[in-house]
């Protein structure tokens, strides 16, 4: 046995000489020849035909469909068989699920027919960035089956793993929340529990923005016929503290949405935007929180005296120098205006359907007039401060009161002061496990007539200021 073995193991390490001999010495064209004619040796055979689907199509921006379904059938079908499995979690964290290892090699029937299924990798010889986001090590599946059923496969057992695996991916999908470092996504699980119930905001307004969702949400026909993305942008505008992001993870959940938070000063360029928008999924929210503060974005476009201004500065090599020393310390980021409107409703935006894209501000009058055109920003939401119905919400959210004597105190001094939402969630939260509603409503009604107080000295202020003004003027 022992002779044997070591028999075997000269003719093995004779093949390896041989064959790297081969592809070290033996010209190009002669390896290509060789091994064209030796495939085709094989195929006289060799019964079996062999189909690759790899991860990454061939443009290089996104995950390939296919492969995602076929790795959702193959988790649900056949992973019972193998014997090295991978596990992840499951929507909601309820459970695992069970996809195949790399290298490993699963048996399926399809009317009779058996083939089998291998998951494999490419590790890339020269370990280099991934100029496109995709890992140096390519995974791919291989369909391996008899040339006799080849019709069979290739025209019905493939439809149905597509078809089982889009099904399955929709009853267990587990929404995400990404965000961008550079020109790639990573995600955590979304599990924000807001919802327009518990959302503080006036019932008839709420129900206009649950509408438009959802009509959004079936319109897919009508964006089709009217030839337009099937897309819609909201603009979320009014005072710190309001709920825009709040109002943000309700509509995810409304309409089960995965979100995409898109931090634009960590975008290099506008090349780098365009990739992270081929890289979104469709049934998703874009967001760009407070964009009013995102890059040089914002602003008007400039006046002829701020052009000449400018171009005074370009002349003067001082101030040029200056200038550019100014940029490189507090800019990094080379995204334009431009480059952002291309971004919501440019020919790239339609390269996926069913998106919605919101933007939030608190300063809307900062923003330039072509990012909140209609066609860009479908629909403005202006969320200011508290109301009395809002209050009534956050009062049954964290009191459970739909009724109290201090109510009709607390409604007259709302319409009296400005206090946001967030302010007034903060005096209904308990702060003691003792702490009971009353306490807690005295406390907001105490925090209301001290912002009465100061929107009163302020009135008084601005109305000196403005008498001052009118007898300087005079």
């Amino acid at each position: 046995m022992g002779e044997m073995l070591g028999n075997l193991g000269s003719v093995m390490a004779a093949l390896m000489f041989i064959w790297a001999m081969f592809q070290q010495y033996f010209p190009h064209d002669l390896r290509r020849h060789i091994e064209k004619y030796s495939h085709r040796l094989m195929k006289v055979f060799y019964p079996y035909i062999q189909i690759t689907v790899p991860e990454y199509g061939r443009n290089h921006f996104m995950r390939n469909e296919v492969y995602t379904a076929i790795e959702t059938y193959l988790s649900s079908n056949t992973a019972v068989q193998a014997k090295r499995l991978k596990a992840d979690t499951a929507k909601n964290n309820h459970s695992l699920v069970l996809t195949i290892d790399d290298h490993e090699e699963v048996e399926d029937e399809f009317e009779g027919v058996k083939l089998w299924w291998a998951s494999s990798t490419i590790t890339a010889r020269n370990q280099t960035f991934p100029f496109y986001g995709q890992p140096d090590e390519k995974r791919y599946y291989r369909l391996t089956f008899h040339k006799k059923h080849r019709d069979l496969i290739t025209k019905e057992y493939l439809s149905h793993v597509l078809r089982e695996g889009k099904a399955i991916n929709v009853r267990t999908r587990q929404r995400k929340l990404y965000t961008n470092n550079g020109s790639m996504w990573s995600h955590v699980v979304f599990d924000h529990p807001a919802t327009f119930h518990t959302l503080a905001m006036e019932a008839e307004k709420k129900r206009k923005i649950i509408e438009d969702l959802v009509s959004f949400s079936k319109a897919e026909d009508f964006y089709a016929r009217i030839g337009k993305a099937w897309k819609r942008g909201y603009l979320l505008y009014g005072p710190p503290g309001t709920g825009k992001s709040t109002m943000i993870a309700a509509m995810a959940n409304l309409l089960e949405y995965d979100v995409y938070d898109l931090e634009l000063t960590a975008v290099k360029d506008n090349t780098e935007l365009r990739k992270l928008l081929i890289q979104t999924s469709s049934k998703s929210i874009i967001v760009i929180e407070d964009i009013d503060c995102s890059l040089d974005l914002t602003g008007q476009r400039k006046t002829k005296k701020e052009n000449e201004a400018a171009e005074e500065e370009e002349k003067d090599p001082i101030k040029k120098q200056a200038k550019v020393g100014d940029s490189d310390q507090g800019k990094t980021s080379k995204v334009t205006l431009s480059g952002l409107l291309n971004f919501i409703d440019g020919l790239w935006s339609a390269c996926k359907g069913e998106r919605l894209i919101v933007f939030t501000t608190n300063y809307m009058e900062k923003l330039d007039p072509a990012l909140i055109r209609r066609g860009r920003m479908d629909k403005p939401i202006e969320l200011s401060y508290c109301s009395f119905e809002s209050f009534k919400v956050l009062a049954r959210n964290y009191l459970e009161l739909d009724s109290h004597h201090l109510f009709d105190t607390i409604e007259r001094l709302l319409g009296e002061s400005r206090v946001t939402p967030a302010d007034v969630a903060e005096h209904l939260m308990p702060k003691t496990s003792v702490a009971d509603a009353e306490t807690s409503l005295k406390s907001l009604v105490q925090a209301l007539e001290m912002a009465k107080e100061e929107a009163m000295l302020k009135a008084k202020e601005e109305a000196k200021e403005k008498e001052s003004s009118a007898r300087e003027e005079d």
